[in-house]
């Protein structure tokens, strides 16, 4: 059986790997730094390591020099948040075999550990999700079935993990899946909008605050991180989040040490953290309104909703689960209906769909639903799409295209997703959801 040494001072994300490699037959030899590595490579040398580049103490980097030095065959593959093309560089030419960045894509990473190993070790997207968590899935879209696979194949792992997609997509059904799935089910998943709570009191709200800390603070306040304790701590529309906070949530998460507002005491707390965005965090980086470290903890494992106008086959689903959940589920729709239905973009999403269906099927009182009963705007749309198929073709062409270059991108990389996304010029996690979009494999 092969051994991999698995080297990375986050002990969730090392444990990710560790299990990830661990499924797939692969032995393994979880070290906590650079300097343990090279302590263990006294006595025993694997078949493979892989280690993070930011470390405290010996960085990644200096450890592959190392190695180098004694052991000048052995197989190195690093992992970064900090997608530093230098270093990049200086890792390739010391002797790396490749240069994940993350959120680690786990198919990528059983692929360059493949490619090394010659071992079959192929991500199963077919893992079995147990009957009884099934039915808390609406999902019919190959899409959002891989999604969900992939959602329960890390929710036994404590990584940190970052949901998003436009409003609406449910991400919120997302993280309550994972935290269901969890080895933390047992207790709570606490949650909190950033965008709504006023910035002037959020922090009360995750941290909590000592009496007569401010004003109105009339007695002790636990905060949302503390009544996540064992549990999951899920934060919708991460990217609201205030600037001046966001060093304080850094250090919570790399620490778990938590201090109430007006208090000097920390304590600890033991949580998941579970983000979610509509907003391009990447751009929020790069114009200075979001930290750059604090956006490369939250996304250690990345899943991308897409919008409900690319996975049509969810829509008469959902709706009909939306129109039982309202007690209406002896109502059905005309064929009609659905036509307009799965014609419709649905810019609001899941939200927009549920909102819908439950006006029209209180309008028609009836069991069954017909175009009339749906909002105007859905028929208007549909009249205005018969006017454009034009426009439509050359979205397939565009579409076309587009797989076309990607097919062209992972070919001339041997199917290295991080290379072909660089030659693309685009986001590896961008790539991944592509080649799932146009099911490339």
């Amino acid at each position: 059986m092969a051994l991999v040494f698995v080297i990375d001072d986050e002990a969730r994300q090392r444990k990710l790997y560790a299990d990830t490699l661990r499924d797939a037959g692969i032995q393994v030899e979880e070290l906590a730094s650079a300097e343990m590595a090279l302590d263990k490579l006294q006595s025993i040398t694997p078949d493979m390591i892989i280690s993070d580049v930011r470390m405290p103490g010996m960085n990644g980097i200096t450890l592959l020099r190392q190695v180098r030095a004694s052991h000048f065959e052995l197989p190195f593959l690093l992992i970064t948040a900090f997608a530093d093309i230098r270093d990049a560089v200086k890792a390739l030419k010391l002797g790396a075999v490749d240069y994940l960045e993350k959120p680690i894509d786990l198919d990528e990473l059983l692929a360059a550990v493949n490619d090394v190993l010659k071992l079959d070790t192929k991500h199963d997207h077919n893992i079995a999700i147990p009957p009884k968590l099934q039915k808390n899935i609406i999902a019919e879209s190959d899409v959002m079935k891989v999604l969900f696979k992939d959602a329960y194949r890390v929710s036994s792992s404590d990584a940190t993990v970052l949901l998003t997609g436009e409003s609406g997509t449910g991400k919120e059904v997302l993280a309550a899946f994972i935290h269901n799935t969890s080895n933390r089910a047992k207790a709570s998943m606490v949650t909190l909008n950033c965008a709504a709570i006023p910035s002037t009191i959020l922090a009360s709200e995750l941290f909590g605050h000592k009496k007569g800390s401010f004003t109105g603070a009339v007695k002790d306040r636990k905060g949302i991180f503390r009544e996540s304790d064992k549990g999951t701590l899920f934060l919708d529309e991460i990217g609201d989040m205030p600037l001046e906070l966001q060093p304080s949530l850094l250090r919570a998460i790399e620490t778990g040490m938590i201090s109430p507002v007006g208090s000097d005491f920390e304590s600890k707390v033991d949580f998941r953290l579970i983000a979610a965005t509509n907003k391009n965090l990447d751009d929020a980086v790069k114009v200075g309104k979001f930290r750059e470290d604090l956006f490369y903890r939250l996304n250690v494992i990345s899943f991308h909703i897409p919008p409900l106008r690319e996975r049509r086959d969810d829509i008469m689903p959902l709706a009909r689960f939306f129109l039982a959940r309202k007690s209406f589920k002896d109502v059905r729709f005309s064929q009609a209906t659905v036509k307009l239905m799965q014609n419709y973009n649905w810019p609001g999403n899941a939200r927009e769909l549920a909102n819908a269906v439950e006006r029209a099927a209180i309008i028609s009182n009836t069991d069954i639903i017909l175009p009339e009963h749906l909002p105007p705007v859905i028929a208007n749309a549909s009249k205005e799409n018969s006017m454009s198929a034009t426009s439509a073709f050359s979205v397939k062409t565009i579409n076309q295209a587009e797989i076309e270059a990607i097919t062209s991108a992972l070919q001339e990389v041997s199917g290295n997703r991080t290379k072909a996304a660089k030659i693309l010029e685009i986001s590896r996690r961008a790539l991944i959801y592509k080649i799932k979009r146009f099911d490339l494999g």
